[in-house]
This record gives structure tokens, sequence and C-alpha cells, in this order.
């Protein structure tokens, strides 16, 4: 979206809302001059700073009835907010419905890929885009950092680097943890993949836990809460592939274009995952239909959401692995 806005006003003043995290992700993007911190409980706060900026322009991607009425109330003369469409969204709540009608509102479908879904936000203002491109930069200062950490565990970038994230954020969609181990043996075995294991402090459990699991021959590096966000992000460039189940860092793997294996589980497979040759969604085909999408989140059968990750087996995780591989050697094709 923010590259689609500046390629057709340039000159414009590309301001972000949001939390820390998504701060620091869009850490040295060009595209984006400056970044809001949204405050969850103070109105006031967030109403003052939309005031204090002056936009011409604001639209939210996902239905929010206080950050709508907080843009609305800043008198920000074109806002645009999606009305969701082709499902059920418990985000979208009777008094966001009403304060839609106060502004202008596009169609989002659900079921469809939602980062396309996102740009039809951006036409209120003349802007047609069908490129979903994701674009994420890191410091100079994170690559040095890197480099030495690379050095330090000999590992050199022609060599096949593997990375995984054993932990899901959303416990619906955890694969079992064991399971990660199971992949990292075979790819041990098999590629002597220089297998780079990670997560923040959050995912200790199912990090030790995968650590603890691995076979005594494997030799695999522990980066558990090593890394800031901007490191994490030169780490995950330099990966020749990348395997977790559907959770942010695999959207910075696609953005550095990794090749990626994305164990959806629960998800939609057409919503979210990377899309393209050089990714594999893994989920079961013994479903009536997906229990998590981007648009909800909360409405879903927590037995049958389990279902659809437990099922997925380690062979089938495996097989997409060594099919990517194949291809990526058949087609030359480089990330």
């Amino acid at each position: 979206m923010f590259k689609a806005v500046k390629q057709k006003y340039p000159k414009c003043e590309l301001v972000v809302a949001g939390d820390r995290i998504n701060k620091d992700i869009l850490e040295l993007n060009k595209d984006v001059d400056g970044y809001i911190l949204l405050s969850k409980n103070s109105f006031r706060e967030n109403l003052q700073n939309f005031k204090n900026k002056g936009f011409d322009f604001a639209c939210i991607t996902s239905p929010s009835f206080g950050y709508l009425s907080a843009l609305y109330l800043a008198g920000i003369p074109l806002i645009v907010a999606p009305k969701i469409e082709n499902g059920w969204s418990p985000y979208e709540t009777k008094p966001y419905k009403m304060i839609r009608n106060f502004v202008v509102f596009v169609s989002h479908k659900m079921g469809h890929y939602a980062p396309r879904q996102y740009l039809n936000l951006l036409e209120p203002i003349g802007i047609y885009s069908e490129d979903t491109t994701k674009h994420l930069f890191f410091s100079d200062k994170a690559e040095k950092k890197i480099s030495d950490f690379l050095k330090k565990e000999d590992i050199f970038n022609s060599e096949f680097i593997v990375g995984i994230s054993p932990s899901a954020g959303n416990k619906i969609k955890q694969w079992p943890v064991e399971r990660f181990s199971a992949v990292a043996d075979y790819l041990y075995k098999k590629y002597n993949a220089k297998i780079i294991i990670i997560g923040a402090k959050n995912d200790r459990p199912e990090v030790l836990e995968m650590v603890e699991k691995l076979d005594k021959e494997t030799r695999a590096i522990n980066t558990l809460d090593m890394f800031s966000i901007d490191e994490l992000k030169c780490l995950i460039s330099k990966m020749k592939m990348f395997v977790a189940v559907d959770t942010g860092p695999i959207y910075i793997a696609e953005a550095f274009n990794v090749p990626t294996i994305d164990i959806t589980g629960p998800i939609d497979e057409n919503e979210q995952p990377p899309i393209g040759k050089l990714h594999k969604v893994v989920n079961i085909k013994n479903r009536e239909k997906p229990q998590l999408y981007v648009m909800n989140a909360r409405g879903y059968d927590y037995a049958e959401a389990r279902r659809q990750t437990e099922d997925i087996t380690v062979g089938m995780v495996i097989r997409e692995f060594d099919d990517l591989c194949s291809l990526i050697e058949k087609d030359g094709t480089k990330k």
C-alpha cells in the first residue's frame, strides 16, 4: 500500500499508525515518512495525534470502531474503511457499522487474497494497483551484527541455511513442537542444512522444547531472544528457506524472497500465506472449510481448528520441502 501511494503521489507525507512491533518492522522503509504509536487505552490521545497531523486522507485496513471514530472526529476530509463481504467478522460491530455510514467504505471480500483487498482502500484517491509485493529493510548495523554472528557460527552465504520458527503466537495454530524437531532432523540428515531456530522471549517454551527433542546428531543454532526485529529481518534475509506456521516471521521471509513452507493449519490458505512458486502451504484436504480468517480469528470451532492443525504430519511438511528443493534445483531459481 505504501509503495502504491508513493508511486502515485511521490511528494505526499505518508504516516502509518500502529503498535510498536509494526513500527520496528517498518523501520527504514523509504515510503513511510512518519509513525504514530496508537494507544489501546486512550481514545483522546489517538484523536489528538490525528488532529495534530492535519491529514487529507486516512484509511483503516481492519474494522475498528475506536480508531475509525477517532479519525472521523479529527475532521479528516476523506476516510476509507472496509466493509466485510463473503463472510462474517466479529470486528464489524454495530457501532462500527453505524459510523462507517459517515465515511467512504469499500468491499473487503473474505476468502480472497488480503493484501490485494487492502489495495482496494486506495481506489477513492485514484490509486489502482495489483502489485502485492512486500517491502522490508534493515540497517547497516544489523547487517554487521548478523554477518559477525554467521561468521562466528561458521555459516557462509553459499550454504543451505534453513530457518525454523516453532512458535505460533496464537496457540490455536500451534503445530506440535516435536514435529518441528523431526523436520529439523530430516533436513540436517538429508541436506546437511544449517538450521537456525528463531524466537522472541515469549516463544521460549516452544523453542526450548524443540531443542530438547532434536536428535543428538542434529546441529541446530538456537537464537532465542538474541536479536532485535531489525536484526531478525537481516538474519531471515540470509536464509535459503524458512519453515513456520502462519505467523509474522514467514512474511518477513516472503518480503526478502526467501522460499517458505507455511504450515497453515486452520488458516484460509487463499487469504494471507505467501504466494508464488517459491512458497508452499501445508494443510489437510479433508475439511469442509478453514476455521480462521484474517477478518475472523475469534469465531471458530476450537476442536475442528485443532484437528486441522494436528492432522498435519511431518511427512506432509517434508514432501513439500523436497518438492520445493527440486523445483529450485530444476529451474535454477535464486532467491
